[in-house]
C-alpha cells in the first residue's frame, strides 16, 4: 500500500475524493441496490423514475473547448479505452468474451449489444464479479454477516462525524432518496455515500425490483441453464472499501453532498460515454467536476490501489481457469477494462489474446 500511496502520477492520483467514491458506486457490485432494500426504501412514485441529467461533456465542449481537448487526449492515451465488448481467444479453445458492465438498472443499459447478447445465449458459462447477486438472502447475509465492515459497532453515530450544517445536508439529501436518516445513522459514510451517490431515478427503479446489468445477465443465464461463476465474494468487495480510512469516506460523503442534484448530470455523462464504448474518457470527465486537489494525493492512489488495481489483478487471476475451458461469457464493471492494470492487459499477460469487437 505504502507503494502505491507515493504514486503522484496515477490518472486517478490527482483528482478529487468524490470521483474516486463515483467510481466505487458502479463497481461495487449490488451494494447500492442491498442498501436500498435493507432500508426498506418506500415505494417509488411513477415520477420518480424518469432521470433528469444532461451531458456534461456537450455542455464543456461549447463553454470551454481547450478544456474539452485537454479530456479527449487524456483519454485517447488510456491502453484499451475503447470499446465495452472484447473477444478472448487462445489456441485450442472456443472464444469467449468480455463485457463491460455498469451496475445500474437503466433501461437503455439493460438492452445488451446485439453480439454481446449472442454470445451469452450461446455461451457454456457465464462469469460475474460476484454470483452471490442471484440469491438476495445470501447477498443480504453477506452484508450482515460482517457488521463491523458496514456499521458502526462501538455507539458512533454519522451526526458525530458531521458539522451541524453538512448533517442537515445528508438529511435533505437523503429526503429527496425517500429514506429516512434515522435508518442510516449507524451506517460507516461509504455506505451512506452509495445512497447519495446515485440519482433518485436509479434508486427508484431498485426500490422497485429492477435488476442491474450485472444481475440480470445472471439471471437470464440461469433461466437458460447455464452456469454462473463469480470472482469475488461480496464480503472481499465490502472488504475493500472497508480498509480505507474513515476519515476518507467522511470527505466523499460531504463532496457527493455538494454535488447535489449535479449528481444526476454526473450518472448521465457515464451512461452515455459507456453506451458509445469511451471508456477512457470516464475519468477525464469526472476530473471536471470538482478541482484538483494535490494536497490529498496519497489518498487517491491509495483508493486505486485497493479498490481498483487489487480487485482488478484477483478478476483476472480467477477468471483465467473458467476461460481456459472456452466459449464463456465474462461480464464485470467497464471501469475495471482499462489502462495497463487492467483486467484486459492482465488476461493478455496470461496468454489470451483480446481485441475489441465493434
Amino acid at each position: 500500500m505504502t507503494t502505491s500511496i507515493g504514486r503522484r502520477t496515477s490518472f486517478l492520483a490527482a483528482s478529487g475524493n468524490l470521483l474516486l467514491w463515483l467510481i466505487a458506486a458502479f463497481h461495487m457490485l449490488l451494494l447500492a441496490a442491498l442498501f436500498i432494500a435493507l432500508l426498506a426504501a418506500r415505494p417509488a412514485s411513477a415520477e420518480d423514475g424518469a432521470c433528469t441529467g444532461r451531458n456534461l461533456m456537450i455542455d464543456l465542449q461549447q463553454s470551454d473547448p481547450t478544456r474539452y481537448a485537454e479530456a479527449v487526449k487524456e483519454a485517447e492515451a488510456v491502453p484499451n479505452g475503447k470499446g465495452i465488448f472484447w473477444k478472448i481467444e487462445k489456441a485450442g479453445l472456443a472464444p469467449s468474451w468480455l463485457l463491460g458492465s455498469m451496475h445500474v438498472t437503466d433501461p437503455r443499459v439493460l438492452a445488451l449489444p446485439p453480439r454481446a447478447q449472442a454470445a451469452h445465449d450461446a455461451a457454456d458459462t457465464i462469469i460475474i464479479e460476484s454470483d452471490e447477486i442471484l440469491d438476495e438472502r445470501k447477498a443480504t447475509a453477506a452484508l450482515l454477516a460482517r457488521p463491523e465492515l458496514t456499521m458502526f459497532t462501538d455507539g458512533t453515530t454519522i451526526d458525530k462525524l458531521l458539522s451541524a450544517e453538512d448533517y442537515k445536508r445528508l438529511e435533505a439529501g437523503l429526503k429527496q432518496r425517500g429514506i429516512p436518516l434515522s435508518a442510516v445513522s449507524r451506517m460507516r459514510p461509504w455506505m451512506i455515500s452509495s445512497a447519495v451517490a446515485l440519482p433518485a431515478c436509479e434508486l427508484a427503479r431498485k426500490a422497485k425490483g429492477v435488476q442491474f446489468l450485472d444481475q440480470k445477465i445472471a439471471t437470464d443465464a440461469v433461466a437458460q441453464g447455464k452456469q454462473v461463476k463469480g470472482l469475488e465474494t461480496l464480503a472481499e468487495q465490502i472488504q475493500a472499501m472497508a480498509d480505507l480510512p474513515v476519515e476518507f469516506h467522511m470527505k466523499s460523503l460531504i463532496e457527493t453532498l455538494e454535488l447535489g442534484n449535479k449528481m444526476s448530470d454526473v450518472v448521465e455523462t457515464m451512461t452515455d460515454l459507456y453506451l458509445s464504448g469511451d471508456i477512457g474518457m470516464t475519468m477525464p470527465m469526472l476530473k471536471t467536476v470538482t478541482p484538483t486537489n494535490e494536497d490529498q494525493a496519497g489518498d487517491y492512489a491509495a483508493f486505486e490501489q485497493r479498490v481498483i488495481l487489487d480487485r482488478n489483478k484477483v478478476m483476472a487471476e480467477r477468471a483465467a481457469p473458467i476461460l481456459d475451458s472456452g466459449n464463456v461469457f465474462m461480464a464485470v464493471g467497464a471501469l475495471h477494462l482499462p489502462g495497463e492494470g487492467g483486467v484486459i492487459e492482465l488476461l493478455r499477460k496470461q496468454g489470451f489474446t483480446v481485441t475489441v469487437v465493434n
